[in-house]
């Protein structure tokens, strides 16, 4: 067998001696030679020359197992096929193992190589955070770095592979905004009607309705089907854990919600498919086109949270996660309590109140005033 890949055949000859040949495991310095061999022609190898490849291949395994990036193999598996990932990858969400596997990937070309023992080392928290800090200039990516790292270094010190975590109390650099006070106004979903057509992308304005009724996060927008679908309620798992766990969200169908979902099942689909969203051609959005094609319609529509210069605020534009705001001030109209808008928002009841006092109360106060006003004049 003189067919195996990577093999480095090298012929000498002497004169009056016969031919001999050397075979190497592969080319370059380094290369342990497997076989020795005499004869005219390129030899077969022969079985110590076979014991001998697969030794060192067995070997090189065990030696790129001992590696961070092996570490990364035995947690993630075969990005191909899931079912050879561990259970730990297996039970994340496939937006996060998408995510998660970008930064991997990263992590593997930075670190891969590296062997494992190396990660017992206490003074690699520094190396994490001279990491983390190089890639400043994209704050949550380079945290999510760091927490698929913890991620990882976790996963080995389960399995006794590590002893520490180095990157478990590395502290984030990025600093959310808190949004839960930005909601869609009425203005806000005039101007992102206008915007769609203007653009051409009219279903787009689909999932912003739909977000502002229903108050469901972006993976659980593109995944609803009309099967969770009821005249009193949307009922489905939501594909985000929370606290560990998928939540069960039960949505009551306002009437607004009732009209929208009338108009959306009156929508030209591909075959087969059931999905409540669908775009120009009738087939379901993928999460991260829900959150480009509002993008493009907040840009196009120019809709912003006004800047408050007083206390430091730039203006901001308005995102789909804004929409789950609008969602709270519906129910809050309804006359449901705080406590049970929490509940069906998966906000805390302080969120809500918030929301209720600078969206809800304020307004109502204003047009009772306004009408007080009008009837003294």
């Amino acid at each position: 067998m003189s067919d195996v890949k990577g093999l480095h055949f090298v012929r000498k000859v002497k004169p009056g001696k016969p031919i001999r040949w050397y075979v190497f495991a592969w080319r370059g310095k380094g290369a342990p030679c497997i076989m020795k061999s005499e004869g005219p022609k390129r030899p077969q190898l022969d079985a110590a020359a076979l014991k001998a490849l697969a030794a060192i291949a067995e070997e090189a395994q065990a030696a790129k197992a001992a590696t961070l990036g092996g570490l990364g193999r035995q947690w993630r598996g075969n990005p191909a096929d899931l079912a050879t990932a561990s259970p730990e990858w297996r039970g994340l969400a496939a937006s996060t193992r998408q995510l998660w596997g970008d930064a991997l990937d990263l992590i593997d070309a930075k670190w891969g190589a590296l062997p494992i023992a190396l990660w017992n080392d206490p003074r690699m928290v520094a190396k994490v955070v001279e990491w983390r800090d190089s890639r400043s200039a994209t704050p949550r990516a380079a945290d999510i770095g760091v927490t698929v790292l913890s991620e990882l270094l976790k996963f080995g010190k389960l399995r006794a592979r590590v002893a520490l975590n180095v990157a478990a109390d590395v502290p984030a650099i990025y600093k959310p905004a808190d949004r839960a006070e930005i909601i869609w106004t009425p203005d806000d979903l005039a101007r992102a009607k206008a915007a769609a057509k203007k653009i051409e992308r009219p279903r787009a304005f689909d999932i912003i309705q739909l977000a502002c009724l229903t108050g469901m996060r972006r993976a659980d927008l593109a995944a609803l089907t009309w099967d969770e679908v009821s005249d009193h309620a949307i009922i489905r798992t939501a594909l985000k854990k929370s606290r560990g766990r998928r939540r069960r969200a039960v949505i009551p169908v306002i009437p607004a919600l009732s009209d929208l979902l009338a108009e959306l099942r009156a929508l030209p689909r591909a075959e087969g498919v059931n999905h409540v969203l669908v775009g120009a051609r009738g087939r379901p959005w993928k999460p991260e086109s829900l959150t480009e094609a509002v993008i493009a319609v907040a840009k196009a529509g120019g809709i912003e949270q006004p800047a408050q210069p007083e206390l430091d605020v730039p203006a901001k534009r308005k995102h789909l996660h804004d929409c789950r705001g609008t969602f709270v001030t519906h129910l809050c109209r309804a006359g449901l309590s705080d406590e049970e808008i929490a509940n069906i928002a998966a906000w805390s009841v302080e969120s809500v109140s918030r929301i209720r006092r600078t969206y809800v109360d304020d307004a109502a106060i204003v047009v009772a005033l306004s009408e007080r006003i009008r009837r003294a004049m």
